[in-house]
């Protein structure tokens, strides 16, 4: 039985802006103030894990001893079939110290080159952690293709390469609330949802 989320205040275990604006959206319908760790200046913890569930649970159990309040994180990336799953659990760090994901993304069509299947999905791990060290992880997952050049202004990170299946448009140009509605967040974050916020 997973354990409820009942109180009214959640860090979001991340300094990247986007990524808690994404989290903050989906977590509006339940009435919860959302605190990112980059607002409470929380230091980053090492993430040497191998595996997205791995990292997120280092983040997560990080923030909410630091802070003394519940904490959610989340690690995602980008796995390309043709490259063995990479850029995979080091998808931030292929756009280097800068975080620049227009790098990221040239490194990635550069590992392409002359290859054919252009399958990737993204994947993403949540994890909720309670300052008693008690947590709860979820998985998501949204296959598609990857495109060249990038395309579309919304979203973050690999989101302008990113096709995924059934649809022409690039998460990036898509409307918010579509991809909210497929993407590897959205399935992770049904989970945990309907695991720790929903009343039964």
């Amino acid at each position: 039985m997973s354990r409820k989320f009942t109180g009214n205040k959640l860090v979001i275990a991340s300094h990247n802006k986007g990524k808690v604006r994404e989290i903050a959206e989906l977590l509006a319908p339940y009435d919860v103030e959302v605190i990112s760790a980059g607002d409470l200046n929380l230091p980053e913890p090492e993430e040497d894990a191998d595996s997205f569930l791995g990292n997120a649970d280092i983040k997560a159990r990080a923030a909410a001893l630091a802070s003394g309040l519940p904490s959610l994180s989340d690690d995602s990336g980008l796995a390309v079939e043709a490259l063995g799953g990479q850029p995979g659990i080091h998808s931030a760090r292929w756009a280097g110290p800068s975080k620049d994901f227009s790098i990221a993304m040239e490194k990635v069509e550069q590992a392409l080159a002359g290859k054919t299947d252009r399958r990737a999905h993204f994947v993403c791990a949540l994890v909720l952690c309670w300052p008693d060290g008690h947590a709860e992880s979820f998985l998501g997952e949204v296959h598609g293709a990857l495109t060249w050049p990038p395309r579309g202004e919304k979203g973050f990170g690999y989101d302008p390469v990113f096709i995924p299946n059934g649809y022409d448009l690039t998460f990036a140009e898509m409307d918010p609330q579509a991809k909210h509605a497929m993407s590897h967040r959205a399935d992770a974050f049904r989970q945990l949802v309907a695991a720790c916020f929903e009343t039964d």
